[in-house]
């Protein structure tokens, strides 16, 4: 007999429970799971950052549906101010699209200064750009020569130049120095303009000597508010009579040299010229460069036969020859080193010229010889023919 067996029934499921049935751990794991990404996406999206606004909120982190409006930064203005700027977070942690609402303030144009003007550095008047003064010739800045475009301190919602603008001011030059023994033109005046030229001159010496202007005649008022060089100086000058040793002056001759004085020597025959042969008489009365010099013209070496010398060990008799030291020539063995490199050619023109000569002479002796004895036969004969006709 087989025994009966009741079927079994399904409790409830205790989630909460220790001992909670395995078929209900599927189902938990799963709420669990649930509850964690619950957790993740609390705060699903980030801050937004923009570079003409921000948000009007604090807060870091926002939910899903949370919903932000903007306002510009300070130095931007909106764009379409009835509009506002506004974005929400999205179940996908990103916020809905929202393009800069906001654009730069700009400054006021400065105007054209007086006898300058202005150049727009970063071609606009918006905020942050840069603006730059220049004046024209003949006048100076009196000012900053650059300006920028900021946000106003005493109030942050204008933008305002960071700076006042500058001016141009007529450049003036302060009366250049006076001199001693000397004046310049126009020392009336309590000012000068720019490029305004004075002129020094030197007064006249109660001395024998007159004066020398020494460096620039003519001053310039120049761009800075300077004269172009120092005043110059008048004082005397004068150079020593030039008197070059083995040399004579062929150019400047004069009873005095004053500054600047220029002359120019020449050496004597015989001689030569070392460094420049002219010079100049200088601010310290000395002549520049200093006077040249004639140096004598080298000699070349001789060429006549050296003369030895000989060790004797006693006095040569009459009847003795000269005895001569060991490995040294003998008076009669040397010969006189000579250039015949030229010399014979003349040795040869001159035999040719001696052995013409010769000859020369040869044939008029024996043409005469010839004549002489050809005459004392024809007499011979003549004689012989008388005494034939005689007998």
């Amino acid at each position: 007999m087989t025994a009966s067996r009741a079927p079994r029934t399904r409790g409830p499921c205790c989630p909460l429970s220790p001992s909670c049935s395995p078929r209900c751990s599927q189902p938990l794991r799963g709420f669990l799971m649930l509850l964690l990404l619950h957790s993740w996406v609390v705060d699903a999206c980030d801050r937004p950052a923009y570079i003409s606004m921000k948000p009007n909120v604090s807060k870091m982190n926002f939910d899903p549906g949370d919903t932000i409006f903007f306002t510009c930064n300070l130095g931007y203005r909106p764009i379409r101010p009835l509009l506002p700027m506004s974005s929400v977070c999205q179940p996908d942690n990103t916020w809905t699209p929202l393009k800069e609402g906001c654009t730069k303030k700009s400054c006021l144009h400065p105007g054209e200064p007086s006898n300058g003007q202005v150049v727009l550095v970063d071609e606009s008047l918006l905020f942050g750009s840069k603006i730059q003064y220049s004046c024209n010739e003949g006048f100076r800045l009196v000012g900053q020569k650059n300006l920028y475009c900021e946000i106003s301190s005493t109030d942050s919602n204008r933008v305002v130049w960071s700076d006042d603008p500058p001016l141009c001011t007529k450049i003036l030059c302060q009366p250049p120095g006076k001199i001693e023994n000397g004046k310049y033109s126009d020392s009336h005046k309590d000012e000068f303009e720019y490029n305004e030229v004075v002129t020094y001159s030197c007064e006249k010496s109660q001395g024998t000597d007159e004066y020398s202007l020494i460096g620039d005649n003519k001053l310039i008022c120049s761009g800075d508010g300077e004269w172009s060089s120092n005043p110059p100086e008048c004082k005397v000058v004068r150079c020593p009579l030039p008197d070059p040793e083995n040399g004579k002056l062929v150019l400047g001759f004069s009873r005095k040299y004053y500054y600047k004085a220029r002359i120019e020597f020449e050496c004597l025959s015989g001689f030569y010229h070392k460094g420049t042969n002219f010079a100049i008489c200088g601010s310290n009365s000395t002549w520049e460069p200093e006077m040249p010099m004639c140096l004598k013209v080298p000699i070349p070496p001789t060429t006549s036969p050296p003369i030895l010398s000989h060790t004797v060990s006693s006095p040569p008799s009459t009847n003795s020859p000269i005895p001569s030291v060991s490995g040294s020539p003998k008076p009669s063995d040397e010969t006189p080193p000579s250039d015949t490199s030229g010399k014979g050619y003349i040795v040869v023109v001159i035999v040719l010229c001696v052995s013409a000569g010769l000859v020369v002479i040869v044939i008029v002796v024996f043409v005469v010889y010839r004549q002489k004895k050809k005459g004392t036969y024809q007499t011979g004969e003549s004689h012989r023919e008388v005494k034939f006709n005689s007998l």
